[in-house]
């Protein structure tokens, strides 16, 4: 397969980050793009793109063990500020192939690559505190 990041973003701190449009495109080319972000809020948008993994950040430390080693992943989260620690804590547990989407899924959208929209599973709230599902339950 090759190495999939080669000539692609910047590093950081050890660390490669990736623009939304190199993530998209490595996607397509096989990568995993792990959605680090809660159910409420990927449920309601979500990155349309091939292999997305959802591993929300409250169940990863569990969940990285049924994840191959040698596989290339892109971790992302809401704004790209905790893609970055998540990456690291792979890269400390022996993944070869990691890396950090810049910005999140707010950068993924500005940018215009494909979102999955399900309005049944809109939030609302009067604040991000209390956001929850508004059309969750209703018929």
């Amino acid at each position: 397969m090759g190495n999939l990041f080669e000539k692609t973003g910047m590093v950081i701190k050890g660390l490669l980050v990736l623009t939304p449009r190199e993530t998209y495109q490595l996607t397509q080319q096989g990568d995993y793009l792990i959605d680090l972000r809660d159910l409420d809020f990927s449920d309601f948008k979500a990155f349309e793109t091939a292999n997305v993994l959802s591993i929300p950040s409250e169940i990863f430390d569990k969940e990285i063990n049924n994840l191959n080693k040698e596989n290339f992943y892109i971790l992302a989260d809401s704004s790209g500020l905790k893609s970055h620690y998540f990456a690291k804590k792979m890269q400390n547990n022996g993944f070869l192939h990691v890396s950090s989407l810049a910005g999140g899924f707010v950068e993924w959208e500005r940018d215009g690559l494909p979102v999955r929209t399900d309005v049944n599973e809109r939030l609302s709230g009067s604040c991000a505190c209390q956001l929850k599902a508004r059309e969750r339950g209703k018929k």
